[in-house]
């Protein structure tokens, strides 16, 4: 970003700051309204489709599961209210609350929302599994048993409230799986309507229901007054009246909204904004502490650059990316300390132990080391791969998005100095992400979410079953010896055991280097003083049912 225009930006920060918050407009006066931008764009209001973080937010508002997590990533009761695991771990038996309701719908009797029976788990469950859906969520139910004894069924309904899962083996990390956004309930009649249009017509059980998109622009929830949930204190939830996403895609315009009270919250410390509002060790200016609260957690999340190697596609058998040496090289040779430093205001841990982040409970610096700066190794093996300082070496192309141009740029410097030339090529995000979930991109930058609170949703990126477009397997990496381990911690119920399989599986992944990982994020969340309870969680789930928003002073 060029200076002229970040300080045109300082000067109008300034006087918005002197000047307070904006007002309302006169149709939503009196009405407790979220407001929050969604600069990467929603794609899909379908569960089955909720990869990414931009959907599962809007989703998470709309539907319910079985189950649910909270802040503290300790898995509780939502639709069901218990539920029994069998001895051997492969059956699963949940219990359903007899008064949780559909959204209205015309097509439901009397345009009431029906109640939600067991049956209607079986129908969405069996949806994300359909290969004519091709739901990107499939992979989360792999472990399905089609045996004969439950006539090849997994899911049954043994009546209107009894759900019955089976496994083919056990597979502790299920419970946490099954509070995805994939895994929420939806009715048969309003999906079988819409058909392809479901996306954009979604009928859910959650706290808001849909109200419309004007795609581009604006999305709308409003408050789900038959919501089934109520507060430890017996308090109907939702709080509020509504939810409002904005579309703005530049992220200094999304971020001077937020300062003139026209959004409730932003979140994270990218954008060149962070210059302004941000001291060097990451905390807010003494002038903006009175006008902003600011929450941060540590993330689960590893941001890293993700590297095709399956070598039946033609854009990697005419890459030199294809050899290992130069994937090694790239790792080696640019310095994560400096970058988190200069970048990323300290926040942020560097990614020296592999692929599962720090904070997990098989996290280990001492038995995961990855790759530190090294410039002479990186120079070393560049030599070996027969490109002595990157002579004959061809120009590599790094695809990302506008939000991570400085990191990206930050590592095709450092990586220039010891021959290694990268061209940055920047995508709007939702190009990005079906480029990427299409396997069109040789070399990009991604970032993973947990999804549940073991090291398994990071791994299974890596197995070879879950090639994209159908799984995470983003990098079509595929490695006997992986899928081997993989296989066998997916049966494995001695934590201990399963944690040191999940070890051997990142140091083959820092070996074969499919991916170059940069670092272990944090949650950084900025909010309007008049908004209370929004929470913080390391999976950066944005949750809204027990936001409470005052009135300005």
């Amino acid at each position: 970003m060029n200076y002229l225009k970040l300080s045109l930006i300082v000067v109008i920060v300034s006087s918005l700051i002197s000047c307070g918050n904006g007002g309302s407009s006169d149709k939503t006066i009196g009405k407790k309204i979220f407001r929050y931008n969604e600069s990467a764009g929603i794609t899909s209001l379908d569960p089955a489709f909720s990869r990414n973080i931009e959907n599962i937010w809007a989703c998470n508002q709309l539907y319910n599961g079985l189950v649910q997590m909270d802040d503290n990533l300790n898995i509780i009761p939502c639709i069901a209210n218990r539920w029994e695991i069998s001895e051997d771990g492969k059956e699963y038996t949940f219990y359903i609350k007899n008064d949780v309701y559909f959204h209205h719908h015309d097509l439901f009797k009397d345009g009431k929302g029906r109640k939600v029976v067991a049956e209607d788990f079986v129908y969405s469950f069996n949806r994300i599994i359909d290969s004519k859906v091709a739901s990107p969520g499939a992979w989360v139910f792999n472990n399905l048993d089609f045996n004969e004894e439950n006539k090849y069924a997994p899911f049954v309904a043994v009546n209107d409230t009894t759900l019955k899962i089976f496994l083919t083996q056990p597979f502790p990390p299920f419970l946490g799986i099954l509070t995805m956004q994939y895994c929420s309930v939806v009715p048969h009649e309003i999906v079988e309507h819409y058909k392809n249009d479901y996306s954009s017509n979604p009928i859910g059980t959650g706290p808001f229901q849909f109200k419309m998109w004007d795609e581009g622009n604006k999305m709308v929830f409003v408050k789900n007054d038959n919501y089934f949930e109520k507060t430890a204190k017996g308090e109907q939830l939702p709080f509020i009246d509504a939810v409002a996403i904005t579309f703005i895609k530049d992220e200094e315009v999304e971020f001077l909204k937020f300062l003139n009270g026209d959004l409730d919250f932003v979140s994270g410390r990218e954008g060149s904004y962070k210059e302004e509002i941000f001291n060097a060790s990451g905390t807010l200016k003494d002038k903006y502490k009175s006008k902003i609260n600011m929450l941060t957690h540590p993330y689960l999340n590893t941001e890293y650059l993700g590297i095709l190697v399956n070598d039946d596609l033609d854009i990697v058998a005419n890459s030199p990316l294809k050899k290992k040496m130069i994937r090694q090289a790239i790792n080696y040779g640019f310095n994560r300390e400096q970058m988190i430093s200069y970048l990323r205001k300290n926040i942020g841990t560097p990614a020296h132990s592999g692929f599962v982040p720090k904070g997990l409970p098989s996290y280990s610096e001492e038995r995961v080391k990855g790759y530190t700066y090294n410039p002479e190794k990186a120079k070393e093996l560049l030599y070996s791969a027969g490109f002595p300082n990157g002579k004959g070496l061809p120009e590599i192309t790094l695809f990302t998005t506008m939000g991570y141009v400085d990191l990206c740029e930050f590592i095709q410097h450092q990586l220039g100095e010891i021959g290694i030339k990268i061209k940055v090529e920047i995508l709007q995000a939702t190009t990005h992400r079906e480029l990427v979930a299409r396997s069109k991109l040789n070399f990009f930058r991604k970032s993973w979410i947990a999804d549940y609170p073991d090291a398994e949703n990071y791994l299974a990126l890596f197995y070879s079953k879950n090639f994209t477009p159908h799984g995470p397997n983003y990098t079509q990496f595929k490695n006997f010896e992986f899928d081997k381990l993989y296989e066998k911690s997916q049966a494995e119920v001695n934590d201990s055991t399963r944690y040191y399989l999940y070890q051997e599986m990142d140091k083959i992944l820092i070996e074969e280097a499919p991916v170059v990982t940069l670092y272990y994020d944090e949650v950084v969340r900025l909010v309007q003083t008049n908004v209370n309870d929004l929470g913080i969680n390391p999976i950066n789930l944005l949750t809204l049912k027990n936001v409470k928003i005052n009135d300005k002073k």
